[in-house]
């Protein structure tokens, strides 16, 4: 039996963990995973939660965390090092940067004979100044040169790391999307909705909400910003629910505070079940600067829900633009707006859009499907290595 060893970036509440647990799970018995990951940082909401659920063992590297620390780092490749002279695995597939970093070098210095990592995103604009980047994308492409393979999670995200930012050449990159349990968004539905609505005192308020980390990335300033537009714009009463937490959070109760909106605008911080907060809500947006797959977009079009949001990285692959979502550029607080208007005001499209939502995602994002095509990738790469 081939044996895996996954490795993640760390165990905080996201889609990667979600990937890695469902890969985990599922490509079993064919193949043995060991999976290990590492510290969350303080301000995120822990995952192992979905591990346990599904019955899953792991191991946390608590040296290997979010931000870049030398002396941390050295000491979580060399515990990978001693994990993969241990383990044996026969594939080390890394998902997101510091995991692909650490597990993909402690990989080749071991000789470990197939490795692949998976961009769940990247960090080639919006996160670094230009030098930073720079020296980043210079890793990356060295990195790249020695992986079996790469995985992108859309088409375009696949473009980018190719055309864009030449991390690797076209023929070593796989498209394989996320996969996920959607069925946990279809059960219960009404009362769901009663009971989040009941809980925040909704009556006739349209809820629009965004989900995800409150950090500089997600862009939430200007979903603050576009909340106070369209309230002086339209005279259909809303309720905004951020939902989440992270470094920025301060910062944007500050500006919610500032801009006069504590009245309309909620800070849930974490939701573990978040199947119980979708039904609640209207309308989910997303203001990032830069993303991978949405998973945010994913559950709420499995629940139902009409999506305004940017056109960044793999949205446009995640959302049939016009059916389940309407999207603007970064920045265009008018066309961004403009969409959360029309969807505010028109009850009957948005109730025609959240029929088309759950239809596209649930074969698209499967965990069936992610399952088989990794697995088949896995083959194929076991097959190639054999001298």
């Amino acid at each position: 039996m081939p044996r895996v060893l996954r490795i993640i970036n760390r165990f905080n509440l996201g889609g990667p963990t979600y990937n890695a647990a469902y890969l985990t799970k599922y490509l079993s018995p064919e193949f043995e995973t060991m999976l290990v990951g590492g510290m969350k940082d303080e301000s995120e909401e822990s995952s192992e939660f979905v591990l346990k659920n599904l019955g899953l063992d792991y191991t946390v590297i608590p040296e290997m965390k979010r931000s870049i620390h030398p002396v941390n780092d050295w000491s979580a490749y060399n515990r990978l090092k001693k994990i993969i002279c241990q383990f044996r695995p026969d594939i080390v597939h890394t998902h997101a940067a510091k995991a692909g970093a650490l597990g993909r070098r402690a990989a080749f210095s071991c000789k470990v004979p197939v490795t692949v990592h998976t961009f769940h995103g990247h960090v080639f604009h919006s996160y670094f100044n230009s030098l930073q980047t720079f020296i980043v994308k210079k890793i990356e492409r060295g990195l790249a040169r020695k992986t079996s393979a790469i995985i992108a999670i859309s088409e375009k995200q696949k473009k980018e790391l190719v055309e864009e930012h030449g991390i690797a050449f076209a023929e070593k990159v796989h498209v394989i999307p996320l996969g996920f349990d959607l069925s946990r968004f279809r059960e219960k539905k009404e009362e769901k909705r009663k009971i989040f609505r009941e809980k925040y005192l909704l009556k006739n308020e349209i809820a629009i909400g965004i989900i995800g980390r409150l950090v500089p990335v997600k862009n939430h300033l200007f979903f603050l910003e576009a909340i106070k537009h369209i309230r002086e714009r339209s005279n259909v009463r809303i309720k905004a629910f951020i939902v989440g937490d992270g470094e920025s959070r301060a910062l944007l109760q500050e500006r919610s505070s500032a801009l006069g909106m504590n009245d309309c605008v909620v800070f849930t911080s974490w939701e573990t079940e978040i199947e119980k907060v979708y039904p609640g809500l209207d309308i989910v947006c997303l203001t990032s600067f830069n993303e991978g797959t949405p998973v945010s977009l994913i559950e709420a079009q499995a629940a139902g829900i009409p999506v305004v949001s940017t056109n960044v990285g793999g949205i446009e692959n995640a959302v049939i633009p016009g059916k389940t979502a309407y999207l603007s550029e970064v920045g265009d607080l008018t066309s961004f707006c403009k969409n959360l208007i029309f969807l505010m005001e028109n009850d009957v499209l948005r109730n025609e859009m959240s029929k088309d939502g759950y239809n596209f995602v649930k074969d698209r994002f499967s965990y069936f499907r992610l399952s088989e095509e990794t697995g088949a990738l896995y083959r194929r790469l076991l097959a190639s290595s054999i001298p």
